[in-house]
């Protein structure tokens, strides 16, 4: 059995090397926001107004406290699964305690994916545009176009030589924000009045309108999600140090931009941005360079996020049994070609439609802000789980609750001009989840199991039955049955009836998805000697399916401890010791005609078998030997049709 401890970690523990890895792995959204926050509360045609200002960067530095440094990084740093973190880590902490935690959980990841559409093309935009201050008639879409094509392109080959230069990149971009923005609070000194929390709270309830600001000042606070999904890959002390330099270069620019708005205030922006306004002539082509480099890092690091999410909600039984590629031997280092070509398609379908950042603006938020909503009430619920002072949770939930609602409402003002978008992307992977979720206890639920006991002799008689051509030394099924003494009836069905396979020896292997997110161990069950085995896997929700490799290990293993005779039985070879042949059935379902079904369960059971035609087949998932497998189709009866009225005929 493989110990675990190989996954345990000190998470509190900084190191010089892991802040780096911290600043180029989980900072690229939340770090790029000054490219386009105080663009979209200034708007385009009104004059700029001094308490304006001051109550929008007001309402900026008290989100990036509340929301991202005591939510994220000091309180839900905290709710780590073995040192993993997000929405789903957190979810598998706490779902034993409760059904209905599964729908936040769907919603929070549905919106998760959604964001990882609309960050790359308003990130990559948002740094491209500032081109059009040297270059006024350039095109940008094709430019855009072009990297985010070249950067879902590259996705295949893995990323960790491009890795290790995030961290640098990521450190100059953070510099420059803060010597931008330093260099030009001289503008307008009092800008520093915006520390005090009464501007913004004057932006909320005294200036007209200025409650729908919310929807623009919460594009601050974006990318707070990543420091706790991106928890496994920097560790709990990194996260917590990297932060402060991050905040502060953050907040500086962010000062830096309202005294540069404050200095000509009276006027309307117009097409300006006050990022790019911040830099001098001669250091506007690099600046937009080192921009460039960091709204890919902020993309790279949403599509990373979204092939991890993906590959959890697959084992969590929320997403279709897609093909996962391991590109690299490096931790973290995952690849999912169905999600990486929907997300382009996602991210080129932004780019062409809303045509620039500022109208991408308008979908950016909704889905995130849904997002960090369904983490609050997980948290809430964890915190319940694990007997924290109530008046604590009670407090922490109402606080939240109220922020995060909020900044809710003041997004779906966006609804018609473009969050609508996020909204249907979203929707449609949560359907896609619900679909999947039920399907499974559908069929687990009305799936047929018998007692082994019953067959053992049947086993035994057959497997000495010469009559009968052998099918294969070594015969090993994929069960569902996680039940030692238990097996389907379909598979005793196959073995008998659909056509009689005779083996030497039966083995029945069932994978078991656990909560805890690296556990690879396994449990052997020898149900006859030399005839039928039962081996349970116990993997992370994590850990890749290799069961090839696995089971080869675990029979390494019996054979060593002399539990099991693998060579062949064949007189011949077994004289030379030659290890008799291995054949794997797998057991397809698809949904017989033989079905009366409720109205929601046809439903669900109708989408979930169209869906399947497009996903991989289950050898595949399970990392099975081709050239060794049988899929066998087998009927799915969920319901049979009762009082067929067939009447016979005598003449």
């Amino acid at each position: 059995m493989e110990s675990n401890e190989s996954h345990r970690h000190d998470n509190s523990k900084v190191t010089a090397a892991g802040l780096l890895i911290a600043l180029g792995i989980i900072y690229g959204d939340i770090g790029t926001s000054p490219l386009y926050v105080m663009k979209a509360v200034t708007g385009t045609t009104k004059p700029i107004e001094e308490n304006e200002i001051l109550g929008a960067l007001s309402l900026v530095f008290w989100t990036l406290t509340l929301q991202t440094t005591f939510k994220y990084v000091i309180l839900i740093l905290r709710a780590d699964n073995r040192g993993e973190g997000g929405i789903f880590a957190l979810y598998a902490l706490v779902r034993r305690h409760a059904k209905w935690i599964t729908i936040p959980a769907m919603i929070g990841g549905a919106a998760l994916l959604a964001d990882g559409i609309i960050t790359p093309p308003i990130s990559v935009s948002s740094a491209i545009e500032g081109l059009k201050i040297i270059y006024p008639e350039l095109q940008t879409i094709p430019i855009v176009i072009a990297i985010l094509s070249a950067l879902f392109l590259i996705q295949g080959f893995g990323t960790s030589v491009v890795g290790r230069a995030f961290g640098p990149i990521m450190l100059i971009w953070f510099l420059m924000l803060a010597t931008l923005g330093f260099i030009h609070i001289s503008d307008a000194p009092e800008v520093l009045k915006c520390f005090n929390p009464y501007y913004g709270y004057w932006l909320l309830f005294e200036y007209p309108e200025g409650f729908w600001l919310l929807g623009a000042v919460f594009l601050c606070t974006t990318g707070a999600e990543a420091l706790y999904s991106d928890l496994g890959h920097c560790g709990r002390g990194n996260i917590r140090v990297s932060w402060v330099f991050v905040k502060i270069a953050l907040f500086l620019n962010y000062l830096g931009q309202g005294a540069y708005l404050l200095s000509i205030k009276g006027q309307p922006l117009g097409t300006r941005n006050p990022f790019y306004d911040l830099m001098p002539d001669w250091f506007l082509l690099p600046g937009i360079g080192i921009a460039t480099m960091a709204a890919i890092i902020a993309s790279q690091a949403l599509i990373t996020g979204s092939f991890t999410l993906v590959s959890e909600a697959i084992r969590l039984n929320f997403w279709p049994k897609v093909r996962l590629r391991y590109p690299s031997l490096q931790k973290g280092q995952l690849y999912v070609p169905s999600v990486n070509w929907l997300l382009w398609a996602g991210c080129v379908g932004v780019v062409l439609y809303f045509k620039e950042s500022s109208r991408m603006e308008a979908a950016y938020g909704l889905a995130i802000t849904l997002t960090m909503l369904m983490t609050t009430l997980l948290m809430s619920y964890y915190l319940y789980a694990r007997r924290y002072n109530a008046w604590g949770i009670v407090l922490f939930f109402v606080l939240y609750l109220g922020i995060e609602g909020s900044f809710l409402v003041a997004n779906l003002l966006k609804f018609t001009h473009g969050g609508w978008v996020s909204l249907i992307i979203g929707g449609a992977i949560v359907s896609l989840m619900v679909i999947w979720y039920n399907s499974f206890f559908i069929k687990q639920q009305l799936t047929e199991y018998v007692k082994l006991e019953r067959f053992l002799e049947s086993l035994k008689e057959l497997s000495r039955d010469v009559s009968i051509p052998k099918y294969a030394t070594h015969l090993v099924f994929m069960s569902s049955a996680s039940r030692i003494s238990e097996i389907e009836s379909k598979v005793i069905y196959s073995i008998f009836q659909k056509r009689p396979k005779r083996a030497d020896i039966y083995w029945f292997v069932h994978v078991d998805t656990t909560d805890d997110p690296y556990t690879m161990e396994y449990k052997v069950s020898i149900i006859e000697p030399d005839d039928v085995v039962k081996v349970n896997f116990y993997l992370g929700f994590r850990v890749e399916q290799r069961i090839n490799l696995y089971l080869r290990k675990v029979i390494e293993e019996m054979v060593k401890n002399k539990e099991v005779d693998i060579t062949s039985r064949y007189e011949s070879l077994n004289k030379q010791n030659v290890v008799g042949d291995f054949r794997f059935v797998v057991l397809e379902k698809f949904l017989s005609y033989e079905n009366e079904l409720p109205l929601f369960e046809r439903i669900i059971m109708q989408a979930y078998f169209f869906i399947k035609q497009f996903t991989p087949s289950e050898d595949k998932w399970f990392g099975l030997d081709a050239s060794a497998v049988k899929i066998e189709k087998v009927p799915l009866v969920i319901q049979p049709v009762e009082n067929v009225l067939l009447k016979r005929r005598y003449n």
